[in-house]
C-alpha cells in the first residue's frame, strides 16, 4: 500500500491533507474546519489556505452569517417542522440577519462547536493556517487584522503544501 507522493518522498508514514477555504459565510465555514481537525485528531498533518471570502475566517473578530439566498435547499427546524425559505424572501432586508441568527441559536441548542472554538482547537491541533496575501492586499486587510500564527503566502505557497499532500480539498 502506498502512502502517497508526498510521504513517499519525505519517508514519512503520516499522511497529509490540503484545504483551499474560499467561502467565509457561517455555513461554509464549518466543512474545512470540522475536517481540518478531525483529520489533526486523526494524525494528519493539515495545512489550510484561505483565500477570497474564507479569509476572512481568519480575522479576530468574526460576525459570520448566513444568506438564504440562492439556496432553495435551505431547511430550517422551525414549529415542530422543516421550513424552506423561498429564494425571494432573500432580497427582504433583515433576512440574513435572522436566518443567521436562528442558525446560531440552533448550532448552540444542538451543542455544536461554534467557528470560533473549532478555529481554536485547529489551532491547538498544528493546522498550518496560510492566509492568501493577494487577497489581503485586494481587499485592503492588513495582517494586524487576522489572528495570531497565520502564515502568509501565496499561490506557490499552497501548491507547495498541496503537491505534498495526500488529500487537496477545495472548500
Amino acid at each position: 500500500m502506498s502512502d502517497g507522493a508526498g510521504n513517499a518522498a519525505n519517508g514519512s508514514n503520516t499522511k497529509s491533507m490540503s484545504i483551499i477555504v474560499t467561502k467565509g459565510t457561517l455555513d461554509w465555514a464549518y466543512p474545512p474546519f470540522i475536517l481540518a481537525t478531525t483529520a489533526a485528531a486523526m494524525d494528519v498533518k493539515v495545512s489550510m489556505f484561505f483565500t477570497f471570502y474564507g479569509l476572512a475566517l481568519l480575522k479576530k473578530k468574526l460576525n459570520l452569517q448566513i444568506s438564504p439566498l440562492g439556496k432553495p435547499d435551505m431547511e430550517m427546524p422551525m414549529m415542530g417542522m422543516h421550513m424552506k425559505m423561498p429564494n425571494l424572501v432573500g432580497v427582504i432586508p433583515g433576512v440574513n440577519a435572522m436566518a443567521s441568527t436562528m442558525m446560531k441559536n440552533l448550532i448552540k441548542k444542538k451543542g455544536v462547536a461554534s467557528i470560533e472554538d473549532l478555529r481554536e482547537a485547529a489551532i491547538a491541533s498544528d493546522v498550518k493556517m496560510i492566509g492568501c496575501q493577494m487577497t489581503l492586499d485586494l481587499f485592503e486587510m492588513k495582517p494586524s487584522d487576522m489572528i495570531d500564527g497565520v502564515e502568509l503566502g501565496g499561490a506557490a505557497t499552497y501548491l507547495e503544501e498541496a503537491l505534498k499532500a495526500d488529500i487537496n480539498l477545495f472548500i
